[in-house]
């Protein structure tokens, strides 16, 4: 005969397989929400704009690799015509100021001042796609970020009533398997978010 768990090992466990089990559901979940949602550089429809995440500076302020991998993919998508528009969403504070670099990057690279709007107040993922909405007037766009976080942002958007695509700005396995711990814990506080945070559509 079997023999049973003590209970204070039962008590212990039964909580944490339950929270293993939601984060599991949560994480795949948000991952099928965006995977519909993918495109390329080729096949991207065409949208108004194209929303490209802040995702840090190094030391001399400019942007890092990552951030330039999203920028040079916003400024491809603009090139080929397929957004008329950039809008740079990140965090501005006095000596981390995203945006400034970004609009500086992009402008280097010909983009016209008149085809760019930045969003300082960017401060995480559901606030850029929440404020691209409800500050910037956005309801159609094209989300430009690395291909771990594309599924988070598409949920995010999504859920806010927004009709969006998505382009990776690097779906390089590598960069994939870097940051994947992180999305484990991020994707079901993403579904946290929208539950408790969504204004009505």
């Amino acid at each position: 005969m079997a023999r049973r768990l003590p209970t204070v090992l039962r008590i212990v466990l039964w909580p944490a397989g339950a929270a293993a089990l939601l984060l599991g559901v949560s994480y795949g979940y948000v991952e099928l929400e965006g995977a519909s949602r993918l495109r390329t550089l080729a096949t991207a429809p065409h949208a108004p704009v194209a929303i490209v995440f802040g995702a840090g500076l190094i030391r001399d302020g400019e942007p890092g690799n990552l951030l330039k991998r999203r920028l040079d993919t916003g400024i491809a998508l603009y090139r080929a015509h397929k957004v008329d528009g950039l809008l740079l969403s990140g965090n501005s504070e006095r000596h981390h100021d995203e945006v400034r670099a970004m609009r500086r990057y992009v402008l280097a690279q010909g983009v016209p001042e008149k085809d760019l709007l930045g969003d300082e107040e960017g401060l995480s993922t559901f606030d850029s796609c929440l404020r691209a909405r409800e500050v910037y007037g956005i309801h159609e766009a094209t989300l430009v970020t690395q291909r771990f976080h594309l599924p988070r942002a598409l949920y995010m958007a999504r859920s806010l009533g927004m009709d969006v695509t998505g382009v990776a700005a690097d779906p390089n396995a590598d960069v994939w398997a870097s940051f994947s711990a992180r999305e484990l814990l991020a994707r079901p506080l993403a579904v946290i978010d929208v539950l408790m945070n969504s204004p009505s559509r």
